[in-house]
């Protein structure tokens, strides 16, 4: 059963740094893609950065370039974000998210964690 839980949350004032994490269970994060989404409120979910099979990273988000950055602890299966240079606008909850590619892509499935929130004081 594929499960995802994310930690690391918190407030934190504008210009420090948090780290996320993602445990997962259920899949292993070095044979499969994990992307790092975002909600800030009234807006819509929007992808951060995701770190692939091979360890290369896409990210999504121009606000985070430089600033935020994407591991894993294979050992862990934990997948990280690490945020630093914090603003007011990286306020949201924070979720990890794995995308099941099935072989018919009707059945692609999309697991989520509950998501931590980040709250950066101005």
């Amino acid at each position: 059963q594929v499960q995802l839980e994310e930690s690391g949350g918190g407030l934190v004032q504008s210009g420090g740094s948090l780290r996320l994490s993602c445990a997962a269970s259920g899949f292993r994060v070095d044979e499969y893609a994990v992307t790092w989404f975002r909600q800030a409120p009234g807006k819509e979910r929007e992808g951060v950065l995701c770190i692939s099979r091979s360890d290369g990273s896409t990210v999504y988000a121009d606000s985070v370039k430089g600033r935020f950055t994407i591991t894993r602890d294979n050992a862990k299966n934990t997948v990280y974000l690490q945020m630093t240079s914090l603003k007011s606008d990286d306020t949201a909850v924070y979720y990890c998210n794995y995308h099941m590619r099935a072989l018919n892509p009707k059945y692609d499935r999309d697991y989520w964690g509950k998501g931590t929130l980040v709250i950066v004081s101005a």
